[in-house]
């Protein structure tokens, strides 16, 4: 009877290895974080095929793909970091857009309203934003201080992120008084009415065109891969980005 016990926790010990190596690995940019747990139970919802989540900024994430990190699909801030890879051999087509992002400059403090020209105050110590060498985000934000002239006034204000997530934190804890972030962070169910935003001019910073990509990494999933890659590309999950604050057209 023991053996037959412990041969039957054997054989669920496989099984959920087995289980947990067919699921579809996405690795996703941080500005993604909270809408692409909705998009996944959609999708899974919908086709049967369970997803694990990578969150990361696409710099570090790509540095990883081309490492060999089994991941499926690269849902990335921009287009530079999957084109990258595209060129390095490692995805199975081009690059397809799938959103475009925006900007938003973000505070937890009540008695601060949110303006470019509050950056220069006095009652800012710190600006939080993504590190623009690894964060497409962090980048638009680097765009928009040097298209105001003013990257030299506040440069030793500024805080980076790793990430968007990072940065978030940075906000959320009042590390920093205030910060840019992501619009679909500000519009995310567990974040919204949390702190005070307003949109940055889109004129200001060149256009945030995010990127999906399937993998090579693992050949048995690129069907499934492809799967999510057509659902992410679908009216459905058009209108769950267009709801966390994200332009399809």
């Amino acid at each position: 009877m023991k053996m037959n016990k412990f041969f039957i926790i054997f054989l669920l010990f496989i099984a959920c290895k087995q289980k947990q190596k067919n699921k579809l690995t996405i690795a996703t940019a941080a500005n993604m974080q909270f809408i692409i747990h909705e998009l996944v139970n959609s999708f899974t919802k919908e086709t049967g095929i369970e997803c694990e989540v990578i969150v990361g900024s696409s710099g570090k994430l790509t540095a990883q793909i081309k490492e060999g990190a089994p991941f499926d699909v690269f849902v990335s801030a921009d287009m530079k970091y999957p084109n990258k890879l595209f060129k390095n051999g490692l995805t199975t087509k081009t690059p397809t857009i799938y959103a475009y992002g925006k900007l938003v400059l973000w505070t937890m403090f009540d008695n601060l309203k949110p303006s470019l020209n509050l950056l220069l105050s006095d009652s800012i110590n710190h600006i939080a934003l993504a590190n623009p060498k690894v964060a497409p985000y962090g980048l638009s934000t680097i765009e928009v201080l040097n298209h105001t002239k003013m990257f030299k006034k506040v440069k030793d204000k500024l805080v980076y992120g790793e990430s968007i997530s990072q940065t978030n934190q940075f906000i959320t804890s009042k590390v920093a008084e205030i910060g840019f972030t992501a619009k679909s962070v500000v519009l995310s169910p567990n974040i919204k009415g949390k702190g005070t935003w307003v949109d940055i001019d889109s004129s200001y910073y060149s256009l945030i065109e995010q990127g999906i990509v399937i993998l090579k990494n693992r050949p048995s999933q690129i069907n499934n891969a492809q799967k999510f890659y057509n659902f992410l590309l679908s009216a459905k999950a058009k209108e769950i980005l267009n709801k966390f604050g994200y332009s399809t057209k």
